[in-house]
């Protein structure tokens, strides 16, 4: 019988079996300390800070390390005087939009009515924040109409309730409700990297802050401005992420939508009027194909900041990283790479005796 080996993926697998299961066993343990649970995807630009502002809110005093792919981390939070704790799961996406076909792994059935979504956007590079803010946006929308289909076949009701959700978060008499299109899981978009931002010339400041302020009405998000050098914007991001974690207050009196200032606005509470038209000429607008708003705020914004490419921003190869080493796989990893090399090696020496033949042959 031919001898059964296990791949480096077997190894892999059952790796992470027993560590689910010990996982399991703690939760089981756990259950009758936790009250509410809910789940946090953050994704965005990358190195834009997502790590940082996930430190900050866990109240971790530790170096943030580049994120490889999706990962998971949770926080908790005692609930009223009792011993119940609410519980959040956080998930964050690294590599930009290079690995966003894993939102399909947090946003699930089971997951689908307790989601939120934070976008970090990095207010340094803007010739890459709308290609990322679409790509990241569409894919997210894509998966969840595909739980939405998949659940309506046994809730019917579920589609009308995540809209009916979403109107709620920004108002259902709100003058803007014909033109907006609403995200369909709670989202904050959070620009970082304030600091180097607030540098940028006039112009470039306003036409970056006001397309933002677009995208955020147009899906019903709240918007923050921040960044890691300034503790009192990032105890504002930091509350926004409490918001959706744990259903915190966030302390926001007054919205702040001058350019000049970090922006600090709640969902729902902007308006097209306020916002007015994309930076481009009102007779230029009628000469535009776009055919919604956010097709023309596109189109503007792309003019005025040139989208750079962002197909080749993979992430570092993991495997190669200390932070993710795993003896079992990496041995086996290591056995493969050998049994290649020496795969290679035959075929190249076979590649020779052959061409080495038909040499001889002409000779003769």
């Amino acid at each position: 019988m031919p001898r059964l080996e296990k791949s480096v993926w077997d190894i892999a697998v059952f790796e992470a079996q027993q560590q689910d299961i010990a996982s399991t066993s703690q939760t089981e343990e756990e259950a009758s300390l936790e009250g509410a649970e809910n789940n946090v995807l953050i994704l965005g630009s990358k190195d834009a800070g997502k790590t940082s502002l996930i430190l900050r809110f866990l109240e971790k005093e530790e170096r943030p390390k580049a994120t490889m792919a999706l990962e998971y981390t949770f926080g908790r939070r005692a609930k009223g005087h009792n011993m119940n704790k609410d519980i959040v799961h956080i998930w964050e996406l690294g590599g930009g939009i290079s690995l966003s076909q894993l939102i399909a792994v947090p946003i699930t059935e089971n997951t689908l009515l307790n989601t939120s979504v934070i976008l970090v956007l990095d207010l340094s590079e803007p010739n890459k924040m709308w290609q990322t803010a679409e790509t990241l946006l569409k894919n997210t929308q894509e998966q969840v109409e595909a739980v939405i289909s998949k659940v309506s076949t046994y809730n019917p009701k579920i589609y009308e309730e995540i809209k009916t959700r979403a109107w709620k978060r920004i108002g259902e008499q709100h003058p803007d409700r014909d033109i907006l299109d609403p995200f369909p899981l709670p989202l904050v978009i959070i620009g970082t990297k304030y600091d180097v931002f607030q540098n940028f010339e006039s112009e470039k400041r306003k036409v970056i802050a006001r397309t933002l302020r677009f995208l955020a009405h147009n899906y019903g998000a709240s918007l923050q401005f921040c960044s890691n050098k300034m503790e009192n914007l990032m105890n504002k991001a930091k509350q926004q992420m409490s918001y959706l974690a744990f259903g915190s207050s966030v302390s926001i009196k007054q919205g702040v939508q001058d350019h000049n200032k970090p922006l600090s606005i709640p969902c729902g509470s902007d308006g097209m009027d306020i916002i007015g038209l994309p930076p481009v000429k009102e007779s230029d607008i009628g000469r535009s194909a776009a055919r919604t708003p956010m097709e023309l705020w596109k189109q503007a914004f792309t003019a005025f900041f040139p989208q750079e490419s962002l197909e080749k921003e993979m992430a570092a190869d993991p495997s190669k990283d200390p932070q993710y080493q795993e003896m079992a796989v990496d041995n086996v990893r290591a056995q493969k790479d050998k049994e290649l090399e020496k795969y290679r090696k035959k075929l190249e020496r076979k590649a020779k005796t052959k061409q080495l033949s038909g040499s001889m042959g002409d000779d003769g």
